[in-house]
């Protein structure tokens, strides 16, 4: 297979960490390929519109990789696996199924939102923060007229402001915590104090209410959303009081679930983050428990963008076989203490459980009541993998990425890493074909 690898290094994913550490493998005189199934180069964070420029200093080492490296677009990777002395990227593209050979991978595949079930959650109307968001920016489309965003953490305040900025009438933000946020870590927040200030005014400037410990706990409608219940939480996100308030769409998000299919397909170890979610575990230099196997951003724990683009140059460097950089390291440390600093600042509360009713669907793919998976515990069932086997959560089309985190938390467990031999949902036709090699 030796005389087949085209490629010293090839990354999944093209946000800032994917983009970061090809570049600088690249620019180290590494022979790059990096995949994306999106049609331009950016993530979830730089998402951009056709025609539109993302962040000025993202859209430069962009323009630079595209100079430097193979970049291939519109590649959905379902699947890594190791041949002789080097990796395939199993990829499907709209002209078929191909196949990409490369001695070293780097894993830099972010992480998607995480939602928490209750009544009404599947109407339409209601969506995840993220999805509202990469509806605004990737499509300039507004999510409604009248949104609501709802859950708990940092997140929200781009997501809000961002509507409100386009045009929607945003009618509250309600954040679940008690939003004394960063308060016991200054140091920390000094950094993204003008970040924070920024999006404080425009959400005062279209009057958007900012109310913490409050929560939507129901939506309602027939056919669509036309309103929610906003609740008033205690510490522990027990209902004090609730209030109904119109709206045509709701954008929600607790968190985020890193997306760690790849690794695990190849068997890189985990670890715990600091709220329990696994994430893929690194050394000093992003390396994985897999020799050639590097990860980078959101898999190894989520921080945001800045963190993510250092743990990409850092990977590329090591890649390239160059020395460290102690600069660098010394900012991941330090934002890495800020992304745990937030975890524990933003925790989700058991008390969200409270919400639901008998009938509020967990699993919504396999319309997976929550009646049914008290049932399965009450015939035995003591784990997650259990109540899915007795009652079908986490087995329909988004194979667990949605109710996930809920099942594991009403099973009384912390959540496991996924177990999925496909990253990416694919049709049996395309596995059926036979691969291309890559061009």
């Amino acid at each position: 297979m030796s005389g087949d690898l085209t490629h010293d290094l090839a990354v999944v994913g093209g946000g800032p960490a994917g983009v970061a550490g090809a570049l600088t493998a690249a620019l180290a005189g590494r022979r790059v390929v990096l995949l994306d199934s999106g049609p331009r180069l950016g993530g979830q964070y730089f998402r951009h519109a056709h025609g539109a420029s993302p962040e000025p200093r993202f859209a430069r080492q962009a323009h630079a990789l595209l100079q430097r490296a193979d970049v291939l677009l519109g590649h959905q990777v379902w699947a890594l696996a190791r041949e002789d002395d080097g990796l395939v990227v199993h990829t499907h593209t709209r002209a078929g199924r191909q196949e990409v050979r490369a001695r070293n991978v780097l894993i830099a595949t972010g992480a998607h939102d995480r939602p928490l079930p209750f009544p009404g959650w599947t109407l339409p109307g209601v969506l995840t923060a993220g999805g509202a968001q990469a509806l605004l920016k990737g499509e300039n489309v507004l999510a409604g007229k009248r949104v609501a965003v709802a859950g708990t953490g940092p997140f929200l305040l781009p997501v809000a402001a961002g509507l409100a900025r386009a045009g929607a009438h945003v009618v509250g933000l309600f954040e679940a915590s008690g939003g004394l946020g960063l308060a016991r870590h200054p140091v920390m927040a000094l950094g993204k104090a003008g970040e924070a200030a920024g999006y404080a005014l425009a959400l005062a400037a279209h009057r958007v209410p900012y109310r913490r410990n409050h929560a939507v706990v129901a939506a309602h409608g027939d056919d669509e959303l036309r309103a929610v219940t906003v609740a008033g939480l205690d510490r522990d996100w027990n209902v004090l009081g609730t209030e109904e308030v119109a709206c045509d769409a709701l954008a929600t998000g607790y968190g985020f679930v890193p997306q760690l299919e790849l690794a695990l397909q190849l068997g890189c170890r985990t670890r715990a983050d600091a709220d329990g979610t696994p994430v893929v575990e690194v050394d000093a230099r992003q390396r994985t428990s897999v020799p050639g196997v590097w990860a980078a951003g959101e898999p190894t724990g989520v921080g945001g963008w800045t963190l993510a683009e250092i743990e990409g140059r850092i990977a590329g460097l090591a890649v390239a076989g160059a020395r460290e950089v102690p600069g660098l390291l010394r900012r991941r440390a330090r934002l890495r203490a800020f992304a745990a600093a937030l975890q524990a600042a933003y925790p989700v509360k058991a008390g969200w459980q409270s919400w639901l009713t008998e009938d509020t669907l967990v699993c919504r793919c396999e319309e997976v009541p929550l009646a049914r998976v008290r049932e399965a515990r009450e015939l035995g069932a003591t784990d997650a993998r259990s109540i899915k086997l007795l009652a079908r959560p986490g087995m329909g089309w988004c194979q667990g990425r949605m109710c996930g985190f809920a099942l594991s938390c009403l099973a009384g467990e912390t959540q496991q890493p996924p177990r999925r031999p496909i990253a990416q949902p694919i049709t049996l036709g395309a596995l059926a074909e036979p691969p291309q090699k890559e061009r």
